[in-house]
């Protein structure tokens, strides 16, 4: 067993390509050693913002030598047949060996293929799996036709500690195999030889290099809390820009700088925005949650004291002049009311076909009163006046700079302009949820913007037609109905979603058709359910069973079935629902009649049958009444207690009368036995 090491250097490779890459190389590569039966130890993949290294111990030497039983011709075949054999397979008369099949006699030979010597493998593996990457943007460079994210400057390729002997043609150029490659660009530019990937590990540290990327993201992180602490703040947790910034540097060297306080003034997102979007520096907060005035900036550059205090001066002359622009932005944008800025909606497009956000906000208005008379929400008034500035921000200076603090920015402009607090909030919040992660609206105005804004946008584009296909969700449909299903169901709302989407489809007068957006919700909610641990078949009974568009009352019937089930008693009578529902299919085919009806108690010849229709009587009005209450648990309780009448009548019963009148009063029992069942779910579609 051997130890392989390859490095690709490059030009910088975006940061935003660097994770994916390193995944998805390393499966290539190691679904090519496992084409030519190289087995091997799981492979590590290293990626910095000027090269890709992949280092898998535990390599055999050889492959193994396969040995193939190939057929030959018919024993009785003309000899022509077995000289073409032989001569195809490079083999002599005392090689083949006759054998008896079901087909007849016929000749066999066992070919023996030693395996090569790994070294002499690798090479075609690693310029098939360069070749096979294929990176999101790629370009070529020079006369060469090969691809790659940025030009490739040298292979790093070494096995057994010895230098693999091959070449990566790159069309018109070669990049010849080597065991060298460099440190940091400006500080260990200098060539080093490496032959295993301890000693690579060790001198590329010693060049300024730290290829493990969570080393660099967890240096980031200390290092940065270190500085925090010192001035007795916080750094704000911002994961995606960590990950982006450790992939920025190949040596993190965290400074603070600060800002000054004449820009504290313009709105903390904004200032964040700026820092985070345009400069990839982390913001600072006070103990109580407030921005602080101070930055972290991460320079690829080695600790030097004097280099350090001229970067961080840099750094904060080039965030002055970035914050320069936000307070502009700030200052601009507060000269207009955010009503006023309404009207400038209608010359911004929405979407073809769907209008203006002019006509957006217009419908959002139309579409609040609704939704308020289902939460109960007595301010109709405030939720109209938040419906119409809602979206007023797009048309500002700072939102067309951040697109990210839309929202946001109406919330503050609204609250220099004097609106209420709930509804600045209600405009600062209606876009949420953003994702999975992110906290749903709890204040009943801001709900209702948010439910009113993403079922417009819904409806609107199922309406004409763009819908999510496969993989492909280009305006965020599956977000904004996850979003919906979160806030009704964290919020506990009894929303009817038909009638809602009906309301927001008569705001589209050229628009007739959105019939598949309650199962596009409702395959969203299957799929959340399914993520929160619920068994899909629960789901799938109770969605059967109610035809359900009121999802916290979904979600109701489906808790209290999981309950139901996890009991004794409710897993005994799914068996023995299960049962019932088999035999009345089963004899339901051979009469070719239903059994619908309720059995006629005179015919009962035993106890067990009057037992059992003693108590499915009182269940039917029972269980019908619960359900209306809403007492799905108590329903499922009542049913618990078929099992014991049921058990004992399938115990004692025989369905099958020899009278047939008997057994078809039989049969309607246990057709009353689903009946009565299926009014709480579907226990059909229940799996186990």
């Amino acid at each position: 067993m051997a130890e392989f090491l390859l490095e690709a250097l490059s030009e910088e490779i975006p940061a935003r390509m660097q994770k994916r890459a390193a995944e998805e190389f390393s499966q290539i590569f190691t679904s090519e050693l496992e084409k030519v039966g190289l087995a091997h130890e799981p492979a590590n993949c290293f990626v910095t913002p000027r090269r890709i290294a992949l280092n898998i111990d535990g390599l055999p030497l050889q492959q193994s030598t396969v040995v193939e039983e190939r057929r030959g011709p018919r024993v009785d075949a003309p000899a022509a047949a077995l000289d073409g054999f032989m001569r195809s397979n490079n083999i002599s008369r005392d090689q083949i060996e006759e054998r008896e099949t079901k087909k007849g006699r016929f000749y066999f030979v066992k070919i023996e293929t030693k395996g090569k010597l790994t070294k002499d493998v690798l090479p075609a593996i690693i310029e098939t799996s360069l070749k096979k990457f294929a990176w999101p943007k790629s370009m070529r460079w020079g006369c060469n036709s090969f691809r790659w994210v940025r030009p490739l400057h040298s292979i790093l390729a070494v096995f057994e500690a010895e230098v693999l002997h091959g070449e990566l043609d790159l069309g018109h150029d070669k990049l010849v195999f080597t065991n060298m490659t460099t440190g940091h660009r400006c500080c260990g530019a200098e060539k080093i030889s490496v032959d295993n990937f301890a000693g690579y590990q060790d001198q590329l540290r010693k060049a300024r290099v730290i290829i493990d990327r969570n080393e660099r993201k967890r240096l980031i992180q200390e290092e940065a809390k270190k500085l925090a602490d010192a001035k007795k703040l916080r750094l704000r947790e911002d994961e995606a820009l960590l990950e982006e910034v450790a992939g920025l540097v190949e040596w993190p060297n965290i400074l603070m700088g600060s800002i000054d306080e004449e820009f504290m003034e313009v709105p903390s997102e904004a200032l964040i925005s700026a820092m985070r979007s345009h400069q990839k520096y982390f913001s600072l907060e006070t103990l109580d949650g407030s921005l602080a005035p101070y930055f972290i900036t991460v320079s690829n550059m080695p600790s030097d004291s004097t280099r350090d205090a001229t970067i961080v001066v840099g750094n904060a002359k080039v965030l002055r002049a970035r914050l320069s622009d936000a307070r502009f932005f700030w200052d601009q944008d507060l000269k207009s009311k955010l009503d006023e800025r309404v009207l400038a909606l209608s010359k911004i497009n929405f979407f073809d076909k769907l209008g203006s956000l002019g006509d957006k906000s217009e419908r959002l208005q139309k579409l609040v009163p609704t939704i308020c008379e289902f939460i109960g929400l007595d301010n109709v008034n405030g939720a109209v006046k938040a419906a119409r500035l809602a979206k007023a921000d797009l048309s500002t200076m700072m939102v067309s700079e951040f697109p990210e603090l839309q929202g946001v920015m109406g919330g503050y402009y609204a609250s220099a302009d004097g609106e209420l607090p709930e509804v600045c909030r209600a405009i600062s919040g209606h876009y949420a949820p953003l994702g999975p992660t992110d906290a749903c609206p709890s204040e009943p105005l801001t709900i209702t913007i948010s439910i009113a804004d993403k079922i417009d946008t819904l409806v609107g584009f199922f309406a004409i037609n763009e819908k999510p296909t496969g993989s492909k969700d280009p305006f965020a449909l599956r977000r904004a109905a996850l979003g919906i299903i979160r806030t009704i169901l964290e919020n506990k709302l009894r929303i009817p979603l038909k009638q809602l989407i009906s309301k927001s489809l008569d705001e589209y007068p050229h628009l007739t058709d959105s019939n598949e957006l309650l199962d596009f919700i409702n395959e969203r909610l299957k799929v959340y359910l399914r993520a929160s641990g619920v068994q899909p078949d629960l789901i799938a009974a109770n969605f059967e069973a109610g035809k359900e568009d009121d999802l916290y009352r979904l979600i109701m019937r489906v808790k209290a079935l999981e309950e139901l089930l996890a009991s004794d008693d409710g897993a005994n009578l799914l068996i023995a629902n299960r049962r019932a529902a088999n035999i009345v299919s089963i004899e339901a085919k051979k009469d070719k009649a239903d059994f619908i009806g309720t059995p006629d108690p005179k015919v009962f010849e035993l106890a067990e049958e009057r037992a059992l229709f003693a108590v499915l009587t009182e269940l039917e009005k029972q269980v019908g009444d619960l359900i209306i209450k809403e007492d799905f648990q108590g329903a499922m309780k009542a049913l618990a207690s078929l099992r014991l009448p049921l058990d004992n009548y399938f115990e004692n019963v025989i369905v099958n009368s020899e009278n047939n009148n008997i057994r078809q009063n039989r049969l309607k029992t246990l057709s009353l036995v689903g009946k009565i069942m299926n009014q709480v779910a579907d226990f059909s579609l229940i799996e186990n």
